[in-house]
């Protein structure tokens, strides 16, 4: 199918439309990321906000294990409410706005806390459903097209995330940490002017809700949605009132709410009155499994902008064959790597066929994703003598994209796979929530460094990772007859 014989690389012309505007937003988010903890930490007299790193590092693990987590209401507002063509647009804005509010160049965390909410609340609304506007452009059974084209809007995701670390990194060096927000604002702009001149493109595809509210419901909705932002707000602000209120504190108890929200839910799908078959409580309770995997997994790797941008900033010698390079530019690294290895990637899972079985790729994943971690805490060790080079966060990354090729392409696959016929659609979400939680729980891990020096620290993390990792290899058969498992094809990952 074409739009009037144009087409973009074979596909829809409505993709280009959504692969810029997926690609602008990721250039927001990951330039935003690569140098949002630098600046926390950094000294009010340099324009920061003075927090230790380790309370730095809770908040990013904060805010990221938010901004999954927000893709559940995200998707439910697109369906019942806006529509997903409305959600991404509005989503887009309400973002751009986040990212003007932390530019506004005034002392103090006010407009910061105010611009990462509306990030937060934005990326909820788009993330989710631009997604599914990739899934809307091609008809039912033109499956292989559908996959060539999400493999292409990946690629955009990817693109953005390279480039936004050292465009925003070069901006925010010299303590212009406001210039490097107010680029991550103009990203986000372009992708909406793009996304806006592109809308015939999209030819109706997600206009419409899917299952919109009745007027009865809609009332009901806006009810509850008032009195729980009201809650909020009040108990914040007698906290605040208190003067108890501390961020190491808060980060914590977010985190508890969202280690909580899996619990809850899995207990609800299992002890509910579901009428469950036999069938889908075994691959229910092996799911189980795969998502605690997923989140260790997450926990470890996601501490790429918070505990490893720190070490890139204090501990190496930032230059690349000669040249010197920005802290943020080593958020680079890793999209750099996907793109390089998820065709390596998709041809090897193609000819292994059914061979490995999905617990097996999540099992190397964490192996990796250790291994990666004691590299790190050589690293620790030799930078005690004085910085160490740039080249040992190569090495890093590279072990940990091997790792993320193994376990986050197969992550919705599986899940959609194991979900009861009752939770399909909901369950797609639930992948995201072991992000989330491994993102929440990676950013409380700061704490330990209070106890034990950074050697110690990654040696730890490492040995959590490696234990699950061989502890999935010892039940794989266990965990295949559960979930009766086949080989099912695999994607690129989503980030």
């Amino acid at each position: 199918m074409s739009d009037g014989g144009k087409t973009f690389f074979g596909h829809p012309w409505g993709l280009a439309t959504l692969f810029g505007t997926e690609m602008w937003e990721r250039f927001s988010w990951y330039g935003l990321r690569a140098i949002l903890a630098t600046f926390m930490a950094a000294s009010p007299a340099v324009g920061g906000l003075g927090m230790s790193e380790e309370t730095a590092q809770a908040v990013v693990g904060v805010y990221g294990a938010l901004i999954y987590l927000v893709a559940l209401p995200g998707g439910w507002v697109a369906d019942r409410i806006l529509g997903a063509r409305r959600s991404v647009f509005w989503g887009g804005f309400v973002i751009m706005l986040g990212h003007i509010s932390m530019a506004i160049p005034v002392q103090g965390p006010f407009f910061i806390a105010l611009g990462l909410l509306l990030i937060i609340t934005g990326t909820g609304l788009l993330k989710p459903n631009i997604s599914v506007m990739v899934g809307k452009l091609y008809p039912e059974g033109d499956d292989g097209r559908r996959d060539s084209g999400f493999s292409l809007f990946y690629l955009g995701i990817n693109l953005g995330a390279f480039f936004a670390p050292i465009v925003v990194g070069w901006l925010a060096a010299g303590n212009r940490w406001h210039l490097g927000f107010g680029a991550a604002a103009v990203g986000m702009a372009l992708g909406l002017v793009q996304y806006t001149l592109g809308r015939k493109n999209l030819r109706g595809k997600g206009d419409r809700p899917g299952e919109p509210l009745t007027p009865g419901e809609r009332g009901r909705v806006l009810l509850w949605t008032a009195l729980a932002v009201l809650a909020v707000v009040v108990v914040m602000a007698v906290w605040i009132w208190s003067g108890t209120f501390s961020l190491d504190t808060f980060t914590l108890i977010v985190t508890i709410v969202i280690l909580a929200v899996p619990v809850a839910y899995f207990a609800y799908i299992l002890l509910g009155p579901h009428e469950l078959t036999a069938d889908e409580r075994s691959k229910m309770k092996a799911y189980i499994w795969l998502f605690i995997a997923a989140a260790i997994f997450w926990m470890i790797y996601d501490l790429a902008p918070s505990k490893l941008l720190f070490f890139a900033q204090n501990n190496t010698d930032l230059t690349l064959f000669g040249i010197p390079i920005q802290a943020a530019t080593t958020q680079s690294f890793n999209p750099l790597f996907i793109m390089i290895f998820v065709p390596v990637f998709a041809a090897l899972w193609l000819k292994l066929g059914n061979r490995v079985s999905t617990p097996q790729k999540f099992a190397f994943a964490l192996l990796m994703v250790g291994l990666s971690f004691v590299v790190m805490a050589l690293a620790a060790s030799l930078a005690e003598s004085g910085k160490v080079s740039v080249w040992w966060l190569v090495l890093v990354y590279l072990i940990q994209v091997f790792g993320e090729l193994s376990l986050s392409p197969v992550g919705l696959s599986v899940t959609t796979k194991l979900a009861p016929a009752a939770f399909k659609g909901q369950m797609l979400g639930v992948w995201f929530i072991a992000v989330s939680v491994g993102d929440a729980v990676g950013g409380q891990t700061g704490r330990l460094s209070s106890v034990m020096s950074d050697t110690a620290y990654y040696l730890v993390l490492a040995a959590m990772a490696v234990v699950a990792g061989l502890a999935l290899f010892m039940f794989v058969r266990r965990l295949r007859e559960m979930m009766a498992e086949h080989h099912t094809p695999t994607m690129p990952p989503i980030r």
